[in-house]
């Protein structure tokens, strides 16, 4: 099979004649479908280090590119699943290859879909996408916190389906945080239009741009936005507003995956104000933060907790 045709295919160029020819390719032998999904990683691995190097242009152009890169290519898991691959007459059944990309904590990741959609991927984060998008909607499943560039298409919906809701959009710029291990599910628009259901489709909010959803026992509570610092972490930057220290410690469990346990309750009253990077790390974090608030920490390293008096 031409490499051509196959990265034509990855990048969702393909024809359905095209993909026909590659189900048959695969199918004929385990050698084949083994190609394939080197190839499947290879593709989507140049792909993210592209993107990462223009994101790392943009928003940092004082730093040396490579470092940074190589660091981030380290560590991000894709997990490529294959699956069966199959093909009907009628094209609106075409079911294809999927992947799932998990961002490790501490780091983010730009990418694009197959539509032309551009998503920057959260900290601690998982997408998982079909290499291309059938004819009916574009739909993604997310576990974590996602910022979407949606490529408009008026005929085909964007959907975002994560354990708490969903979001359906034409084509928009919106923020989604939904972990899997944190009872948040939130929605913020900042362009365009977006529809947000929950899980069980009892709760339906219309969004309009500067607002956003949140769920509250079950509830949608819809709020106006001023203040869009909170969503500057695209740039790789974790920022505080007069934020309570409480707030502050969710993000960094948020963020690097770790627990912090509070025990003095008089440093719960503090607030603070700045920004850090992701790859700073949360010692250089709580260090610059003791410069601000008096308190004190020690690390659980095989537990993953850290405790502040």
């Amino acid at each position: 099979m031409k490499k051509e045709t196959l990265y034509k295919f990855f990048n969702g160029k393909a024809s359905l004649e095209e993909k026909m020819q590659i189900r048959e390719w695969m199918e004929a032998s385990p050698e084949n479908e083994e190609i394939l999904i080197k190839d499947r990683k290879f593709f989507d691995y140049v792909s993210l280090l592209v993107s990462e190097r223009k994101a790392n242009k943009k928003t940092d152009r004082q730093n040396t590119f490579f470092p940074e890169l190589l660091k981030i290519a380290s560590v991000i898991l894709l997990t490529i699943g294959i699956g069966y691959l199959y093909i009907q007459y009628d094209e609106s059944r075409l079911s294809i290859a999927t992947q799932t990309i998990h961002v490790p904590s501490g780091q983010r990741v730009n990418m694009q879909l197959p539509d032309g959609t551009n998503v920057w991927l959260n900290a601690r984060s998982d997408i998982r996408y079909p290499v291309s998008f059938g004819k009916k909607e574009r739909v993604v499943e997310l576990n974590g916190e996602a910022y979407f560039e949606v490529a408009e298409n008026k005929e085909i919906p964007f959907v975002v389906k994560t354990i708490k809701g969903e979001v359906e959009v034409l084509g928009t710029d919106f923020n989604v945080e939904s972990y899997n291990d944190r009872d948040d599910f939130e929605t913020t628009l900042i362009k365009g239009r977006v529809i947000v259901r929950s899980a069980d489709k009892q709760e339906t909010v219309v969004l309009a741009p500067d607002h956003k959803a949140v769920l509250q026992h079950g509830k949608f509570n819809v709020e106006k936005v001023d203040d869009y610092t909170a969503y500057r972490w695209i740039e790789g930057l974790i920022c505080f507003n007069n934020e309570p220290f409480e707030s502050i410690t969710e993000d960094f469990e948020k963020y690097y995956g770790i627990t912090v346990e509070v025990e003095n309750p008089k440093i719960r009253e503090y607030t603070y104000t700045g920004k850090f990077r992701h790859t700073d790390g949360i010692d250089y974090a709580l260090r610059v933060l003791q410069k601000y608030i008096r308190f004190t920490y020690s690390r659980d390293d095989e537990k993953q907790i850290i405790y502040i008096k």
